[in-house]
């Protein structure tokens, strides 16, 4: 469905992106379309909150991930929540990255 103007809609916008992300096929291509995506700041902070599940996913203590990453106290605890929510994006991706290393 699209918006009145024939231009997508906010869940169309993001169905795009999410099939856009599942069609990258290596770390580079990953990296090219983050740095056309997002500012330098951005992909910092993405990178930064999936240093911070590791750590949590780890057993790290909130002060150990925040000294370590720079992360904020609330960063850190709202990762810490979605780490142990219910959508479990960041379990996914962890766990793929953890067989990946093995």
């Amino acid at each position: 469905m699209t918006g009145q103007h024939g231009e997508a809609s906010h869940e169309q916008m993001i169905e795009r992106l999410c099939v856009a992300l599942c069609a990258l096929r290596t770390p580079g291509e990953a990296h090219a379309l983050l740095a056309d995506l997002c500012t330098r700041r951005e992909t910092s902070e993405l990178a930064q909150r999936l240093e911070v599940a590791v750590m949590l996913r780890a057993g790290k203590s909130y002060v150990e991930v925040s000294r370590v990453t720079g992360a904020s106290s609330t960063t850190v605890s709202r990762v810490s929540k979605c780490l142990n929510g219910e959508v479990g994006g960041y379990r996914l991706v962890l766990d793929r990255l953890d067989g990946e290393e093995s």
